[in-house]
């Protein structure tokens, strides 16, 4: 386990002081656990910028919510040269930050453990569309096309989309722990079996879209309670204050997307490659993670998913 002595720090008063923190936790993640292929990869001695390096700057851009990439790398030279003497080019960057996508993903799932975040049986799944381009330009789209873009409905804001949808399963606290891509036609419940893969014992609470006694049963047998709420005109519903728990509790996923679409834009699409979409994808969720391990440590005073507060 990962732990904070009495005499570190408590307190991040810059976003320097954030930046190195974020460093410290990354690096040592990295080291205990990337795999001898990544580490001792051909080449990465020479390296200008260490894998730990470039995976805590994509972080803080993705928090400090400078969405392009070029704006971000040119901002960290003019002010945080300091911190990284040995800036490479944003092309080399780019392309190793896009390498390192496995190895992001590996930390994003370590993270808890290390830090012993709090965590129950009890998650929440959902799902947020994600449109690679405008509407009236996706038969234009060529950057995904063959590689599993096309077209969706998205219910909440009641339009038709091109792109992806982002399927994701969340803590009662908010700590993302499991997402996927798929198509943006495909089914919430098809997601659901992806996320859920080769888990058991889990409560999973679920809106509208999850609801299917052939889903209900696939779950059961895997050693899942799938709580989803019932359609209006179902023969069997839930007890009110069933309704009312379900329904109160899954506010937490609402703001988890929130949180992502609007202060790490993860809806916003700037990526030229499908690799590249998931990489920063990736990132931002980890970051998001980060965020509410920094709050454990440091914002004993706030829930774990204010995360704003540590940034700015």
């Amino acid at each position: 386990m990962l732990k904070f002595h009495t005499n570190d720090t408590t307190v991040l008063t810059t976003f320097e002081d954030f930046i190195l923190t974020v460093y410290v936790i990354v690096d040592e993640l990295y080291r205990r656990y990337a795999p001898p292929e990544v580490t001792q990869r051909r080449h990465v001695l020479d390296a200008k910028l260490t894998d730990s390096e470039i995976i805590t700057i994509s972080l803080c851009g993705e928090l400090a919510g400078i969405d392009s990439e070029n704006a971000w790398y040119s901002f960290v030279k003019r002010n945080y040269r300091h911190l990284f003497p040995n800036l490479c080019s944003r092309s080399r960057f780019n392309r190793t930050r896009r390498a390192l996508l496995q190895t992001t993903e590996l930390l994003r799932q370590k993270l808890p453990s290390a830090f012993m975040m709090p965590c129950s049986r009890f998650f929440i799944v959902d799902s947020f569309p994600l449109a690679v381009c405008k509407f009236g330009r996706a038969r234009y789209c060529r950057a995904f096309r063959g590689i599993g873009a096309d077209y969706g409905m998205c219910p909440s804001k009641k339009e038709t989309y091109f792109g992806y949808k982002v399927h994701a399963m969340v803590t009662l606290e908010g700590y993302v722990t499991a997402f996927e891509i798929t198509p943006a036609s495909t089914d919430d419940r098809e997601g659901l079996r992806d996320l859920v893969d080769g888990q058991h014992g889990l409560v999973v609470l679920g809106d509208k879209g999850y609801v299917g006694e052939a889903l209900a049963e696939d779950m059961s047998g895997q050693g899942i309670c799938l709580m989803a709420l019932r359609r209006s005109n179902s023969r069997t519903d839930w007890p009110r204050p069933v309704r009312q728990l379900i329904f109160r509790l899954r506010r937490r996923v609402e703001t988890v997307f929130s949180q992502l679409t609007e202060q790490l834009n993860a809806e916003r699409v700037l990526a030229k490659s499908f690799q590249g979409l998931c990489t920063r994808l990736a990132n931002k969720i980890l970051a998001y993670n980060l965020c509410m391990v920094l709050n454990s440590i440091f914002g004993e005073d706030c829930e774990l998913a204010q995360i704003k507060r540590l940034v700015f």
